[in-house]
């Protein structure tokens, strides 16, 4: 480890930050919550109708705070372990330590724990009480609950949701199990140490909640639940290792980060599991009035999604086919504004339909089908699993979205070339405009993909496709050799975020290096430094491609001032505003990590890499980089390469991959060889 000491991957406190938006969270891919909440949410459970639609509140036993009144001399601390999964508060005193530990277990995903224990640190044999203080009650503002009968000792509830999110639309249903909590727990005389653990249960039905009750209790039983977690937490955490030797605060942020995104993807090898997306500030936020209501945006498909593909691609797989379960809303959108195909929603929850409370975002702001479809892109580049294509919907959505563009594209007769007119940009600060550089090369990008897919499966490929993507236009001037923003952008006028600069990457553009550089060095000093945290990423990754590293680091320091401390929660914007827990932030930060330290760049024939770090980095290792079915350990250091096929997963095996230098000389990469 360099600069500083201590675990990079533990994150640990005496006080808690005053903002409770600020606390750690604790997810899995069905359930999650803040800690010392009263509430928790489960994936895909909304209520509320269209633009009130929200994360429904579950009401959490999971809350409580332990406390010992009276006491003197008491010590605190609150641990935040990321690769246990697991947060911790601890309360010592001269004569025993009472520890709280909490997780969402990551394998079993509708189950969430706590423990209690009291170790006596003297010979005394004195009774030793810890108070459980809680704010819990069976009760929900969205949900109409009922009481039903106890279960191995556990309480239940059930019920559904008040507000369908369409009308005539289905009412998701929760049922929560869970371990009476009493309000004090006692560590007897003649008792050196107990654990007392307490589990809640929470599923769609009720057989699936009783099922992972019964496994969570038998794996009490066996002194093995929290082991069970952890064991697949730390396999999760092997399968997507990321380590670098630089700054403490750097590599505190990537654990932090990984801990975060991880936690919100579903585990290996549970098809059963229906994946519902990941909104900006994860399942453990978003109720009415918070965190954008928990609802999914580009920042899924376009931030958060090119990490997971390149770590994990069957949670990738996941976070497609959750789109392709709204493909029908999609289409219901396109329909109702007078469009072919289908219109992902700027804000999307259970069924695809718009549900953002302001029309001008989810009428302008389109640029999210192409991401959405860029998603796909680079899923099939990574994987060519076809598959998901031919079999499983993928197909359907691609050829929705290449007609959707294709309707949403007026002819100019002047210009000779398709305009797509009255759109917002990424830039939310400009709306009602024609021809917004990132929308019409992402909808370019769109169509060319579309029609390379129709191609590999043997599909008709439509004139107008092709027609369409070859003539649309994508602003650009020729004088100051620059991609103006849309059409009567004036150079100098202020932009909220990252918005041209992303033509380079993550669209990968065709420009020279001229031009790149013309785009950073235009928007670079007219993008609000107040906006959200994601922004410099981007710069970041734009100066890593032209090699100017300083520059490149300059842009990525501004990032921290959106981590908050003591548990790297990331909030949206530097001023404290915004989405918490913003997993947004953290994509493009891992971004940087992943594609821009690495130069790692998915085409549709390599992964192509070109590496460059600042000087205050001298090493990265990225143990498990999936491409066309093989996992690549990469070390990259100032004086080498190494990459090494660890493991060839096809069946059949996929042939070799090669490592091909500027030079054209070919390695052959065999799995075990470096």
């Amino acid at each position: 480890m360099a600069d500083g000491e201590g675990d990079p991957g533990v994150f640990t406190a005496t006080a808690l930050p005053g903002d409770p938006r600020l606390l750690p969270t604790v997810t899995s891919a069905f359930l999650g919550t803040r800690v010392f909440r009263d509430i928790l949410h489960a994936a895909g459970v909304y209520s509320g109708a269209t633009g009130d639609t929200h994360r429904a509140d579950v009401p959490s036993p999971l809350g409580l705070r332990m406390a010992v009144p009276g006491a003197h001399s008491l010590a605190e601390s609150f641990v935040l372990n990321t690769w246990t999964g697991t947060f911790s508060h601890t309360i010592q005193s001269p004569g025993y330590t009472a520890t709280h530990q909490l997780y969402a277990h990551y394998s079993l995903v509708h189950l969430m724990a706590f423990s209690i224990t009291i170790r006596r640190l003297d010979a005394s044999t004195h009774p030793i009480t810890v108070q459980l203080r809680s704010l819990f009650v069976p009760q929900s503002q969205d949900l109409d609950l009922t009481p039903g009968p106890d279960f191995q000792g556990a309480h239940y509830i059930y019920g559904r949701t008040l507000v369908p999110e369409v009308e005539g639309g289905p009412r998701p249903t929760v049922h929560m199990l869970w371990t009476p909590i009493p309000q004090s727990l006692t560590l007897g005389g003649e008792e050196r140490e107990r654990c007392w653990e307490f589990l809640t249960a929470v599923a769609g039905s009720e057989e699936e909640a009783k099922r992972s009750y019964s496994t969570g209790l038998s794996l009490v039983a066996a002194g093995s639940l929290h082991r069970s977690h952890v064991r697949a937490w730390a396999a999760l955490r092997r399968g997507c290792s990321v380590e670098l030797d630089g700054p403490l605060a750097l590599r505190q942020t990537l654990h932090g980060c990984l801990y975060y995104l991880l936690s919100a993807i579903p585990p290996r090898d549970s098809p059963e599991v229906l994946f519902h997306g990941i909104s900006p500030g994860g399942l453990s936020n978003g109720t009415r009035g918070e965190d954008y209501w928990g609802h999914v945006f580009w920042d899924q498909d376009t931030w958060m999604f090119p990490n997971i593909l390149l770590l994990y691609p069957e949670a990738a797989r996941a976070i497609l086919q959750y789109r392709i379960r709204t493909l029908e809303g999609a289409r219901r959108n396109a329909q109702e504004q007078g469009y072919a195909g289908a219109k992902f929603p700027w804000e999307s929850a259970a069924t695809g339909r718009e549900v953002c409370p302001e029309e001008i975002y989810g009428a302008q702001e389109i640029h999210v089908t192409g991401d959405v479809l860029m998603a796909f892109e680079q899923y099939y580049c990574t994987t060519q699993d076809q598959k998901l294509f031919r079999e499983d919907g993928g197909w359907e959505l691609v050829e929705a979205v290449a007609q959707y563009w294709c309707s949403r594209m007026v002819w100019s007769e002047e210009e000779q070339l398709y305009h797509i007119r009255g759109v917002m940009p990424p830039d939310e600060y400009h709306s009602q405009v024609d021809n917004s550089a990132y929308t019409n090369a992402v909808a370019q990008r769109s169509l060319n993909f579309a029609t390379d897919m129709a191609r590999d499966l043997l599909l008709p490929v439509p004139e107008e496709w092709e027609d369409h993507a070859r003539k649309i236009k994508v602003p650009f001037d020729d004088e100051r050799k620059y991609h103006p923003e849309y059409d009567g952008y004036s150079p100098g006028e202020p932009v909220k975020q990252a918005d041209v600069v992303m033509l380079g990457f993550p669209l990968m553009h065709p420009m020279s290096a001229e031009v790149r550089r013309n785009d950073l060095e235009m928007y670079e000093p007219v993008t609000d430094p107040a906006g959200p945290a994601m922004t410099w990423s981007m710069f970041a990754m734009g100066w890593l491609e032209l090699k100017e590293l300083q520059r490149a680091w300059s842009q990525l320091e501004k990032c921290f001032s959106n981590i908050t401390e003591p548990f790297k929660v990331w909030v949206e914007n530097s001023d404290g505003s915004g989405a918490v827990n913003f997993l947004t932030g953290m994509g493009g930060f891992l971004q940087v990590i992943l594609f821009g330290f690495t130069g790692f760049r998915i085409t549709r024939s390599s992964l192509h890499f070109d590496p460059a770090f600042p000087d205050n980095i001298t090493k990265l290792k990225v143990s498990s980089v999936s491409y066309l079915g093989n996992k690549l350990e990469v070390t990259i250091t100032r004086e080498e390469i190494r990459m090494e096929v660890i493991e060839n997963s096809r069946d059949p095996p996929a042939p070799p991959l090669e490592a091909v230098l500027e030079s054209g000389q070919c390695f052959p990469l065999w799995e075990g060889m470096a």
